[in-house]
């Protein structure tokens, strides 16, 4: 299995290469957003002829986004998280609908340079009651729209500010420790079918698991290229983007995430995901302050 990553190596130098056995070898880019530019039959030429081996003495894996990278996310695509939204919604009917017409819901998530990834911390709202982790099978996408590889993302959200109202959706989701992201990507044409993947995802809390949840891509009800389209239309992504599909499993309303708990996360043929959870926003900002 290989990845692509972006690492800063032992200077410090932030750098684009393939991971395959923990052998590092870096590919003649200058960026990530700079691979993504180009098709994906480019990338994978690149990746096929990555350089020699170079020493992970000191390596750090980084977000896989740089740039003007955005990660967006779609909203209602398994049935699972439908029900959810009505659970936990004053107008249930507003997710009834999206789930079964054309347009999918699509909504901003983060800025590249606001995404962290494994083992740095995910923040819970300080003003919300109750928030919680979405699993989900991400997409990274060339500045074209073409699907580049696969990572593993955590939509974290406020579900009791989100349930309050509707239009308090950007709130919800859009805020600081809120997305985090795998720092490997599996690359697209190593995974046959996007459609067959397994989902895992685990709390643990004071060393025992709390909240333990599966599905599978199967169960799906959009296909991944559509929703790329609808972002697409009328919207432009010149260093590429990341597209998260949705999720479908969702903790109870009594299983929210509390400080100090631990998220675990893993999507077959595509990686891992952990990450500490901590209260506000001070913690994470410490941590994107320091690279």
């Amino acid at each position: 299995m290989s990845h692509l990553v972006r690492f800063a190596d032992g200077t410090g130098t932030v750098r684009v290469g393939l991971l395959a056995e923990e052998r590092l070898r870096p590919l003649p880019v200058a960026s990530m957003s700079d691979l993504l530019r180009r098709p994906v039959a480019e990338i994978r030429e690149l990746a096929e002829a990555a350089g020699d081996p170079v020493s992970t003495t000191g390596t750090r894996l980084l977000p896989p986004l740089d740039g003007r990278m955005e990660v967006w996310a779609a909203g209602v695509t398994y049935l699972r998280s439908e029900e959810a939204r009505r659970e936990e919604s004053a107008d249930e009917d507003v997710y009834a609908r999206v789930y079964r017409a054309e347009r999918p819901e699509l909504f901003f998530k983060s800025p590249a340079w606001r995404v962290v990834t494994d083992d740095e911390p995910i923040a819970v709202r300080a003003d919300s009651a109750n928030n919680v982790p979405e699993p989900e099978l991400g997409l990274l996408l060339t500045g074209t729209g073409e699907i580049a590889g696969y990572v593993v993302v955590d939509d974290v959200s406020s579900r009791s500010i989100e349930g309050e109202n509707p239009l308090y959706l950007p709130q919800a989701k859009i805020y600081t420790g809120s997305c985090a992201i795998s720092a490997r990507v599996r690359p697209a044409w190593e995974v046959p079918d996007p459609l067959s993947l397994g989902l895992r995802m685990r709390i643990l809390r004071d060393g025992g698991e709390v909240f333990a949840g599966e599905a599978s891509t199967a169960q799906l009800n959009r296909e991944p290229a559509g929703l790329v389209e609808y972002l697409w239309r009328d919207n432009d992504f010149p260093d590429g983007a990341v597209l998260s599909t949705g999720t479908s499993v969702v903790p109870g309303l009594d299983q929210g995430l509390r400080p100090g708990d631990v998220v675990e996360i893993e999507i077959d043929e595509v990686g891992s995901l952990r990450s500490p959870v901590v209260l506000g926003a001070d913690e994470v900002r410490r941590v994107l302050a320091a690279r």
